[in-house]
């Protein structure tokens, strides 16, 4: 049986902690790599939460409406910041100043996920369940873009443009040697 889906994201949640600290505290000559790495997880992780996620804190969890548009909004907002300090110096203090509000703004929508949602999920689906949102999460993940596209701002908008987005993203990253 595979990994249960909601213990593969807080095992995620964990990954990019670990990566914001990393890119805050590290070393300035390693600190575009680490957050290069932030990016990629952060843009895989959130189009499978978007993709498979979502849906069934839509369908499966009562209320689950609002507690989903309020994770998306999140994202939504994120990867719009996400792009703009794609584009920055790295190196740069003003990159460090700008990255300090999103990276609390992850942590806080992380922290979110975990105290709204991936409790009520939990609830709402059996041990088998689980285990296919693990597997379907892990599947997304490897067809899905690398680098945040905010004009995708619906679980809609990211299956149609997903996949074409991914593939132009991977090429772009392969092309920049920035590719994990």
């Amino acid at each position: 049986m595979a990994q249960n889906g909601i213990d593969y994201l807080l095992e995620q949640h964990k990954t990019v902690t670990n990566l914001i600290d990393a890119v805050r505290n590290g070393p300035r000559e390693s600190r575009q790599d680490n957050f290069d790495q932030l990016r990629e997880l952060l843009a895989v992780h959130e189009t499978a939460e978007e993709l498979i996620l979502r849906p069934i804190t839509r369908h499966e969890v009562p209320g689950g409406d609002t507690v989903a548009d309020a994770r998306m909004a999140e994202e939504n907002e994120a990867k719009k910041v996400l792009a703009g300090l794609e584009k920055m110096d790295a190196t740069s203090e003003e990159f460090l100043t700008a990255f300090a509000g999103f990276a609390q703004d992850v942590i806080t929508h992380a922290n979110n996920e975990e105290s709204q949602e991936f409790p009520l999920v939990r609830e709402h689906q059996n041990s088998e369940a689980l285990a296919d949102l693990g597997e379907s999460l892990e599947k997304a993940e490897k067809a899905a873009p690398t680098h945040p596209h905010p004009s995708a701002k619906t679980t809609a908008a990211n299956a149609v443009m997903g996949p074409f987005a991914a593939m132009v993203d991977k090429v772009r990253d392969a092309m920049s040697g920035a590719s994990h």
